[in-house]
């Protein structure tokens, strides 16, 4: 006959272990990786993009071409440079931000280029917008007498060929550039240092950018940097950059294509109009072109004041907080 089961006393309960916290360090804070740091690696990623692709080249160049590589400054603007360089700038910047986006646990679209929003509404407005901002700029210069279409430039089957290569290229044109200075970066420092601080930095930057465009002006950067701070408050105010890349598309492509006039001190190739100027370098640009005139920012600022009005919400959040 079997003992009956004695009460034994109830085990003492084990207290739950906390899940330890990381401290905070130069390198890491309460949001993983500190945003500077972040924004280095992405720029360390960008350059080492770069170094390989230019190392390829050279070999090429070198030991199957048998030619010496030249560095030249473009005086000119064609749709095959523009992209050749600001697609090189778009390949780069984006597997970048592919790469940091697998770090961070982040999908593209965060970054400021949501494909699901990819050539809509927002771009073909953007596009609209800036195509209007440029004739309103080069109108008032028309207006005292600064500005004047002097006839066509191309004909018969060079107008379509022309038309498609240029807006071809100004799409990509819009795409690099925005990526670039507006995307993954300003993304991720608007995580550290705010979204105004990071699109004043950056919006410099992009000036800085332009300074070595031969026939450059002082005002023609201030206004480069006044286009900055103008794509930012569309990236604010509608969550991503498909309106500044409508915008900048537009803009260039009725600069430069269009009207056939100097693009940051660029000349015009295969332009559908052909002009001239006269007048004082504050009304006309100079050899810069209508960008260093004294009506482009007058011109950005009144479309901000227009689209300010139009979309008064912010909807650009990142995630994560200060980093």
């Amino acid at each position: 006959m079997s003992e009956p089961m004695q009460n034994l006393p109830p085990e003492p309960s084990q207290a739950a272990v906390p899940t330890p916290v990381a401290t905070p360090s130069v390198f890491r804070g309460p949001h993983g990786i500190r945003a500077g740091w972040r924004a280095l690696i992405f720029l360390a990623i960008v350059a080492g993009l770069v170094g390989v692709v230019n190392l390829a080249v050279w070999l090429v160049l070198h030991f199957v071409l048998h030619r010496p590589p030249q560095l030249q400054i473009a005086s000119s603007l064609s749709p095959v440079a523009a992209v050749l360089s600001d697609g090189a700038i778009f390949l780069f910047t984006g597997l970048a931000a592919l790469i940091m986006g697998r770090i961070e646990h982040r999908s593209w679209g965060q970054y400021g280029l949501p494909v699901r929003f990819a050539f809509r509404q927002n771009f073909w407005l953007g596009t609209l917008v800036g195509f209007l901002a440029i004739s309103t700029s080069l109108f008032a210069i028309f207006v005292l007498h600064g500005f004047h279409l002097t006839g066509l430039a191309i004909h018969g089957n060079t107008i379509l060929t022309a038309t498609a290569a240029w807006t071809a290229a100004f799409v990509v044109v819009g795409l690099g550039e925005e990526f670039a200075f507006r995307g993954y970066l300003q993304f991720t420092l608007s995580t550290g240092m705010g979204f105004w601080p990071s699109a004043i930095l950056l919006s410099l930057l992009f000036g800085l950018a332009h300074a070595a465009n031969p026939g450059e002006s002082k005002f023609g950067l201030l206004s480069v940097v006044c286009f900055g701070l103008l794509f930012c408050l569309f990236l604010r105010r509608t969550g991503n950059l498909w309106w500044a890349v409508g915008f900048h598309a537009g803009w260039d492509w009725g600069q430069t294509f269009f009207y056939g006039v100097a693009d940051s001190g660029l000349a015009p190739y295969h332009n559908l109009f052909n002009s001239s100027f006269s007048g004082p370098a504050w009304l006309s640009g100079g050899s810069v072109g209508p960008e260093a005139s004294i009506f482009t920012p007058l011109t950005l600022l009144l479309v901000g004041i227009l689209f300010s009005r139009m979309y008064r919400e912010n909807r650009y959040e990142p995630l994560g907080g200060k980093g």
